[in-house]
């Protein structure tokens, strides 16, 4: 092995593309001096990054694990960590890490870190991995040896505690996470996979339409009376009810929900779980696109309107809040025109806007499995 004829032990960051890889080659960069400290001994490390789409077309951990140790022997790495942005099931629990000491091997899930700190978290998470496969890998000679449990590990991420393992699977120690914190984790993580802000960009036509329509509205004298009678707690339910409006219908106009087949209750959870990221991702892009309206808008009325007119129109002095209260109006009507715009867009730029690569892969798969 490179360790014994070197001094170095060979870490490869085996991670799928996008997020994965960018996470991976932030921690190639902190890692070495980090696992040194902390190993003791005199050991050297030596982490490099390795992007390809491992998880491609299945979500089974006994395959995944069985892909991950053929490219562990075929390169010749001490020790390889996975890194997939995937959410991974095992036994009705959701996976955040499973290790085989005896392998020098370790898968890690990205969505149960959460999707707040992810890169501080992710590194905490496979330092405390390859601490604990290089341990076991020192001592072999001394004979077999339980593994390492991640202490740290568990008491920094709670609500992480260890899983169980069946007799044929790989791995000898496994993480995972359940109840109701470890579903709003990992729904976080999901949707942070997603990166929902990425939507703004990926619906242009529907944003074309929505400025159009703010634009037309601002100069409306009607619209201007409108808007100054109406109360904050209108104004609220207009914009409640405009944004759930565009997030329903680029749900089902692009076929963003999730149905299954498979009646199973684990099945079910999994699907609520898909859909329940789906529905956050696009009202989080959708509520950029909101707030990005009323800054236009705002812009647009203080260049364009005129104090006398609008005066003499809606009978009230063109303040400050008359201002604020029209450009938040004006905003609803144009997310309405914006849910209208965006069946101008196609179905594959809508789920390229609002899901990762790996949710793009997982749902054209099972669209091919029962289409």
């Amino acid at each position: 092995m490179r360790e014994t004829s070197q001094g170095v032990t060979v870490v490869a960051l085996l991670a799928d593309p996008d997020a994965p890889t960018e996470i991976a080659q932030h921690l190639a960069r902190i890692l070495p001096a980090r696992l040194t400290d902390k190993s003791g001994r005199g050991r050297r490390f030596d982490v490099e990054v390795v992007s390809e789409p491992f998880t491609a077309g299945t979500e089974d951990l006994s395959t995944l694990m069985r892909r991950i140790m053929d490219r562990r022997r075929a390169e010749n790495w001490d020790i390889v960590v996975a890194l997939t942005d995937l959410p991974l099931h095992s036994h009705g629990h959701k996976l955040v890490v499973d290790l085989s000491h005896e392998d020098g091997l370790a898968l890690l899930s990205l969505p149960p870190l959460g999707g707040l700190r992810l890169r501080t978290r992710a590194g905490q998470a496979v330092e405390e991995t390859v601490l604990s496969l290089a341990s076991q890998r020192a001592t072999r000679t001394e004979g077999p040896r339980r593994p390492q449990l991640l202490g740290r590990f568990v008491s920094r991420f709670a609500p992480i505690h260890r899983g169980p393992i069946g007799e044929e699977e790989a791995a000898d120690l496994r993480y995972v996470v359940s109840g109701p914190r470890g579903y709003l984790r990992v729904l976080g993580g999901m949707v942070r996979a997603n990166e929902p802000w990425r939507l703004v960009a990926g619906l242009s036509k529907a944003l074309a339409a929505a400025l159009a329509t703010g634009v037309i509205a601002s100069v409306n004298s009607t619209i201007w009376s409108l808007a100054v009678a109406l109360t904050t707690p209108r104004l609220v339910i207009a914009m409640v009810g405009s944004v759930t409006l565009m997030i329903g219908w680029l749900i089902v106009d692009a076929h963003l929900w999730h149905r299954s087949t498979d009646a199973s209750p684990e099945e079910r959870k999994r699907t609520s779980l898909y859909n329940a990221s789906t529905v956050m991702t696009v009202g989080i892009g959708v509520l950029v696109c909101y707030g990005g309206l009323i800054v236009i808008n705002l812009v647009w009325a203080l260049f364009i309107l005129n104090d006398s007119v609008f005066a003499s129109t809606a009978r009230t002095p063109l303040h400050a809040a008359a201002y604020w209260k029209l450009s938040w109006f004006v905003a609803s009507i144009a997310t309405v025109g914006g849910a209208l715009g965006s069946g101008f867009e196609s179905d594959e730029a809508i789920r390229a806007a609002a899901f990762s690569k790996r949710e793009q892969e997982r749902r054209d798969r099972l669209h091919d499995d029962h289409g």
